[in-house]
């Protein structure tokens, strides 16, 4: 069987995928165009890359676009085996004939105003025996008897043989179904995710200063943790939720993300206790501005967060964009580019703002040649 190649498919980050991905669906309901309009999507890509989430911010995009709800079945394939995708065989009334149970992922709702998403994750994982059952499901949105109400969506998603995860090589009868792309990871389009999704702000300044390890996956290595976008939100989650000091939370962070980055983590984390006060800045007051990068990075991440927390609060957010005055200006405006990721439309609030209308007329003009 020859082995599918992503040589000749396109690459996307994550962001570049919800956009394009989530304006062509949004196309194609809001002019009533059958969903199968668009091809079945295949979303190749690494361990922890975030094709998931992509998936989900997908769904978020075409609610908020349609006005639709949008119900997202996940659907986790190396889990499944073919019974599981066709249902259950039973004798029909008169005890003559089969007739096949209709399994769960099957139980949509097809009204108009519901969009359905069937998530069919870790595809390439699958046994080739239910990568075979996916067959009719990418195409003819069909398993045996059991059909998908029109308004479904299919995207699947796996990791590549190269990456020596549990993968089987894709039939190529199945991947001429699909249309393909491979996902990449993109700081950038993490960062905006990571700001509106409230990120740690220590997980934020630390890739902010060191963004290669945002995505520390390496095929050829038996490492068990390595650093990626999925384990840097776990890295979030047990600061968050759990004890936001690194020091004391390390062994935890370096069974997430490997002791090597666990250790870098760690002490770049002592820059903060030589940070100026936060609530000071956003009362209106102006504390010496650090010089060093790495406690500028952590500044910055620190503001954003504050800032997001208390969004409405228009006044003290334009003491800090004042304080941003004081700032070298490259730190200046990738903390102003931070701000306008802090929700949809937020930069309008900001031109409200005065100290951010005096900001762009001094510092406007970098917003182009910013240092991220």
């Amino acid at each position: 069987m020859s082995e599918v190649k992503l040589s000749n498919v396109p690459s996307m980050s994550v962001g570049k995928l919800i956009e394009v991905l989530g304006d062509s669906y949004c196309t194609v309901i809001n002019n009533r165009l059958p969903v199968k309009t668009m091809p079945s999507v295949m979303l190749w890509g690494p361990p922890g890359v975030g094709k998931s989430q992509a998936v989900r911010q997908i769904a978020d995009k075409i609610g908020d676009t349609t006005g639709k709800k949008v119900n997202v079945t996940d659907v986790r394939l190396l889990l499944f085996n073919p019974i599981d995708l066709r249902g259950i065989p039973t004798s029909n009334e008169d005890k003559t004939l089969a007739v096949w149970l209709r399994p769960q992922i099957f139980q949509m709702d097809d009204s108009p105003d519901v969009v359905n998403m069937l998530f069919l994750d870790e595809i390439s994982a699958a046994p080739q025996s239910v990568q075979a059952a996916a067959y009719q499901i990418t195409l003819d949105r069909t398993v045996g008897e059991h059909r998908l109400p029109d308004n479904c969506i299919v995207i699947a998603a796996g990791n590549r043989v190269t990456d020596k995860s549990v993968a089987f090589k894709m039939p190529k009868a199945l991947a001429n179904r699909l249309l393909h792309i491979e996902v990449e990871g993109s700081f950038d389009a993490w960062k905006q995710w990571a700001i509106r999704s409230g990120i740690n702000d220590k997980v934020i300044g630390f890739l902010s200063f060191k963004s290669n390890y945002l995505m520390g996956f390496e095929g050829n290595t038996d490492d068990l943790a390595f650093a990626t976008p999925r384990s840097w939100e776990m890295v979030s989650n047990i600061l968050n939720g759990i004890d936001s000091n690194i020091n004391k939370m390390y062994p935890l962070i370096a069974g997430v993300v490997g002791t090597g980055v666990a250790v870098e983590f760690r002490a770049w984390g002592n820059v903060y206790k030589d940070l100026p006060s936060i609530d000071e800045i956003f009362e209106g007051k102006m504390p010496t501005v650090p010089r060093s990068t790495d406690a500028l990075y952590a500044l910055t991440s620190s503001m954003v967060t504050y800032a997001r927390l208390h969004k409405n609060d228009m006044t003290s957010i334009g003491n800090s964009i004042r304080y941003s005055e004081t700032m070298p200006p490259d730190f200046s405006v990738v903390l102003l580019k931070d701000y306008m990721y802090i929700e949809p439309g937020f930069k309008e609030k900001l031109m409200l703002v005065p100290e951010f209308g005096k900001w762009m007329q001094n510092k406007g003009k970098l917003l182009n040649g910013s240092i991220k």
